[in-house]
């Protein structure tokens, strides 16, 4: 059921404009994803928190503390545990230049 959950997000990603550029188109696509809770471009939305302009250490931060379950979420710990530290690190960086 997750893999749907995610993969419709990838999906929703797709009609987005192009942001910032990232190292690769891959990096994009998880960023994006994390849009359709997070609203466009990061935003924000209802029961999403703005996550656009963040720092960059600070996203990281939250998303390896979802993955290890040091910080509670709804669905953040799932999310966060289906990247490596070097993927979450390189979508921290993409939200991180959203304005």
């Amino acid at each position: 059921m997750l893999r749907f959950v995610v993969l419709g997000f990838v999906l929703s990603a797709l009609a987005w404009p192009p942001h910032a550029q990232a190292a690769n188109p891959g990096t994009i696509i998880a960023a994006e994803a994390c849009f359709g809770c997070h609203g466009p471009g990061g935003l924000g939305a209802t029961g999403g928190a703005a996550i656009a302009g963040r720092d960059k250490a600070e996203l990281t931060a939250a998303m390896i503390a979802f993955r290890s379950n040091e910080r509670q979420g709804t669905i953040m710990g799932r999310i966060a545990r289906g990247y490596s530290e070097a993927e979450i690190a390189a979508i921290a960086e993409f939200i991180a230049r959203q304005r």
